[in-house]
């Protein structure tokens, strides 16, 4: 008997390259230990298009006689996700969530499709629980009695005929990771598997206007599992952040065709699954705990929304011959950066301190924006004075010292205004045109300025 040899090829789960040999190192994209074995397809196995359902002319089409129609977005009943996804739900998107195992994206989704199985078709699909175990949840949640169409299967051909024949509104596969296709030896979880069982879905929702949204894992460093190149299929990536421990879920959109990126959504974790946070501001602003010496308040914007955070510095003498350095919620390097531009235009030397900052309540501030109220914390720990309570700071720091404008800072002024601050101490580019009721804007151009007015 004569056995087929089988042929295999390594690719790359950053960025998609296939080499015939394994290798340390990724030559195409100088990742280290990111090659992976795939199995190749036996040639002659090839079964084309196997759902004669799906198959379109494809004709060259010129671009002023395409006819567009109005975007029409279906909400899932649940504000906050459909902030992130820029309104709603889309006809023919392809949405991918991802986040740490636990963290609530099988049960936000559960809780989105009941809303939507009141007006419009759903099929969960459910790859590692069985349909009882979901309905479990289900009764947890308080949606046991919605009319979500389940099916727990893992093959991505059976599970394609089964949506050809349910004709669904919204499909959701849970999660990708479990899907598999007979074209394919590779085992379910492999760069190639996921790569082929996403391209069947994204290929079903384009040419149905079915939208799908996909339930990724994530690797111990935090970033989605599998072939990078699953992240450019779709038309945007949601991110669950928080800490397990802590009640609060945020879900970030880092990539949307359809609305705007780095959208912010705010969850709580209750017994009853996931409630909305229509005010985060207020959720992550402790008043009380801003009176105390290390402690600023910043005006983010996080998408469209403007969000008060509380920013905390400790500073205590280092036993070390090289003092540390750690954030949380900011960037590290920029904290380092920040710490010289602190030495050599405000006079405040930090060579024998440890420095520790972090921004309460799991939020992950990303913009530079936080400057200033980063050197205002340190500033204030390191003195052991305390920031005038009621006062708001935000703005960019440059090295040489000066302080650059943000954008939206109306936005922000506005939300601290409305949560009862008094002050606020921003960019002098950003000072507003007309005066805000209750605000005491005092606008700065360089880093000495701000810190002789604080401290």
């Amino acid at each position: 008997m004569i056995v087929a040899k089988r042929s295999t090829v390594f690719s790359c789960t950053e960025c998609g390259a296939q080499f015939p040999k394994w290798a340390g190192q990724c030559s195409d994209c100088g990742k280290w230990n990111t090659l992976e074995e795939e199995i190749l397809q036996r040639a002659g196995s090839g079964k084309g298009d196997r759902y004669s359902g799906l198959n379109s002319s494809e004709t060259v089409t010129s671009l002023d006689s395409v006819v567009v129609d109005e975007m029409v977005r279906r909400n899932t009943g649940i504000s906050e996700f459909d902030r992130v996804l820029g309104g709603g739900l889309v006809a023919g998107s392809v949405i991918l969530i991802g986040g740490d195992p636990g963290i609530g994206k099988s049960t936000l989704l559960l809780q989105a499709l009941a809303k939507l199985a009141t007006t419009d078709k759903v099929l969960y699909v459910t790859g590692e629980e069985s349909t009882q175990q979901v309905a479990l949840r289900a009764k947890r949640l308080g949606v046991s009695d919605s009319k979500v169409r389940l099916l727990a299967a893992t093959n991505i051909d059976l599970i394609l005929q089964t949506v050809i024949k349910e004709q669904p509104d919204v499909v959701v596969a849970d999660s990708v990771q479990t899907l598999f296709s007979d074209a394919l030896q590779s085992a379910p979880g492999s760069v190639a598997q996921v790569r082929e069982s996403s391209a069947h879905l994204v290929r079903y929702a384009k040419q149905t206007a079915t939208t799908v949204i996909l339930v990724g894992h994530v690797t111990k460093e935090g970033h989605l599992a599998g072939p990078r190149v699953l992240e450019h299929m779709v038309d945007a990536v949601l991110y669950f952040e928080g800490d397990r421990s802590s009640s609060f879920r945020l879900v970030r959109a880092i990539k949307n065709r359809f609305g705007a990126v780095n959208e912010l959504g705010v969850f709580a974790m209750v017994e009853e699954g996931l409630r909305e946070v229509t005010n985060p501001s207020a959720m992550f602003v402790r008043r009380e705990s801003a009176a105390a010496a290390g402690s600023v308040i910043l005006a983010t914007q996080e998408g469209t929304r403007p969000l008060l955070v509380e920013v905390q510095a400790l500073v205590d003498a280092s036993p070390l011959a090289n003092p540390r350095r750690l954030c949380v919620g900011l960037e590290q390097n920029r904290m380092a950066m920040l710490l010289a531009v602190l030495h050599r235009h405000g006079g405040f030397s930090l060579y024998d301190q440890d420095v520790f900052v972090n921004v309460v309540g799991g939020v992950r501030v990303v913009e530079p924006a936080a400057d200033l109220a980063l050197l205002a914390a340190v500033v204030s720990s390191l003195r052991d004075k305390r920031v005038a309570h009621g006062t708001v700071i935000f703005g960019e720091v440059g090295l040489s010292g000066e302080i650059r404008p943000v954008q939206r800072g109306q936005e922000r002024l506005k939300e601290a205004s409305k949560l009862g601050f008094t002050r606020a101490i921003i960019p002098k580019g950003n000072q507003p045109k007309e005066k805000i009721d209750g605000l005491e804007v005092l606008a700065l151009p360089r880093v000495d300025q701000v810190l002789q007015q604080l401290f």
